[in-house]
């Protein structure tokens, strides 16, 4: 539609996730009025962060160093192990300030469409970290969708080992929710997942 590199800027943007081609459009115009100070922050930034941050050699989260902050905190519960598929998961957990424990970031989910298999993901590193009993208890938190489901129930067919208690976070109602809306997966889970008023 724009010629040349305006077209171009427009077409990057929109390969990002969640930027569809009006968002690109008006994103790459707000760039093109911006102060070129501004601009090449942000271009310096995005180099920065390309050339800097990498995973974490334990959980796989991003960090700069080797370890992340998380695996480095000794304050962290070792025995209790939160499996995520996404590093923006672990964001996601830490904002509710309610765990304690350390991560496993699997790096997606099985999903067979996709050409994603178990191999695709962190799970042997996930089981060498189990192997020396240090950790008691493995929370799945894995997306409540068809592929989340498909690597939790992977993961727990995978986890059998004695001393090891394998949970799966409560899915349910969302606050505010309203009845009438609820999926029947969604409110069979709320139903499964009851528990006592007081």
């Amino acid at each position: 539609m724009y010629d040349g590199v305006v077209q171009d800027l427009i077409d990057e943007l929109g390969r990002l996730p969640g930027v569809g081609p009006k968002s690109a459009q008006r994103i790459a115009f707000h760039l093109l009025q911006a102060d070129p100070v501004d601009v090449r922050r942000l271009a310096d930034v995005l180099v920065e962060v390309k050339t800097k941050v990498k995973f974490c050699s334990i959980c796989f989260n991003v960090t700069e160093e080797d370890q992340c902050r998380i695996c480095r905190d000794p304050r962290r519960d070792p025995a209790v192990l939160c499996v995520v598929e996404e590093y923006k998961d672990v964001v996601a957990i830490e904002r509710t300030r309610e765990f304690r424990g350390r991560y496993h970031v699997l790096g997606g989910a099985i999903s067979p469409i996709d050409g994603i298999g178990p191999d695709q993901l962190h799970i042997r590193e996930l089981m060498m970290r189990l192997a020396d009993g240090t950790v008691t208890e493995v929370i799945l938190a894995t997306d409540p969708n068809l592929e989340g489901e498909a690597t939790a129930t992977y993961l727990t067919r995978m986890l059998v080992q004695p001393d090891l208690r394998v949970t799966r976070l409560a899915s349910g109602l969302p606050v505010g929710g309203d009845l009438e809306y609820a999926d029947e997966v969604t409110l069979g889970r709320a139903f499964a997942g009851r528990r006592a008023a007081r």
